[in-house]
């Protein structure tokens, strides 16, 4: 098997590598976003502009949650309102909200004063999709990588906004496993979800594709399997997984 990296790697997407490598993967890192005549892959870790444009060469298959899966998730899970719209939409916003891509990095992350700080419709589509979410203040985060159903491995990542790296928590691991027996059929088999504290109560953040995924200090060799699993060959996606395909974005 095969694992193809982009051009730029990340310190997470180096530990990935070196996890393959001790398996005994071959690896290729490609130097554009240019596929080789003849290459042959069959697992991908980069981002989302990167694979819209390498995975449908090589057959490999993206899994993503869908769009609006936060929307789908009760309150007393989100600690928050969030809500899936156009970008159109967004810019009649005439309040704070935090502002963000669901599965791309097309709009940035962060809190917008209000929806004319928004990218405008010269660089974004008016119907790109946008969730805009309440604003709270997470005082921890965790990543929680999931494969079948079961929360396998994590690792906390940020504290009151700022990177604090360590072990999960046994309470977020414990959060993440009831997620999964109440909402994992929502989800794709191989995914990462991110959780956090808020005002003391656990809250799901967010969740982000594993190929796309950084692992943190989480166990690279158990990360490498969620992520051989969420980009892998499309002849081997199981008939569950078939819906959570991410399928190339167009570009303006």
């Amino acid at each position: 098997m095969t694992l193809v990296l982009p051009p730029r790697l990340t310190a997470s997407a180096q530990s990935l590598r070196d996890a393959a490598h001790r398996r005994g993967l071959q690896t290729v890192q490609l130097p554009t976003f240019e596929v080789p005549a003849g290459l042959r892959a069959d697992h991908l870790h980069a981002g989302p502009s990167f694979a819209d444009v390498v995975a449908p060469l090589l057959g490999i298959a993206p899994l993503e949650a869908a769009p609006g899966w936060l929307t789908g998730l009760p309150r007393e899970l989100t600690r928050r309102e969030i809500t899936l719209v156009t970008i159109g939409e967004a810019y009649e916003l005439r309040r704070p909200a935090f502002i963000k891509s669901p599965n791309d990095k097309n709009i940035t992350a962060m809190i917008y004063t209000d929806g004319s700080r928004l990218p405008g419709p010269d660089a974004v589509d008016r119907r790109t999709p946008v969730l805009v979410s309440d604003i709270v203040d997470f005082t921890a985060e965790y990543r929680l990588h999931l494969l079948d159903a079961v929360v396998h491995t994590g690792s906390q990542y940020a504290a009151h906004g700022r990177l604090h790296l360590g072990p999960p928590s046994p309470d977020a691991l414990a959060f993440g496993t009831d997620l999964v027996a109440g909402f994992g059929h929502t989800l794709p088999s191989a995914i990462v979800v991110d959780v956090g504290l808020v005002d003391g109560r656990w809250a799901v953040i967010e969740a982000n594709a594993a190929w796309a995924s950084g692992a943190y200090v989480a166990d690279p060799d158990l990360v490498l399997d969620v992520v051989l699993r969420a980009a892998s060959p499309t002849a081997s996606v199981t008939a569950r997984d078939q819906q959570f395909i991410r399928r190339p974005q167009p570009t303006t």
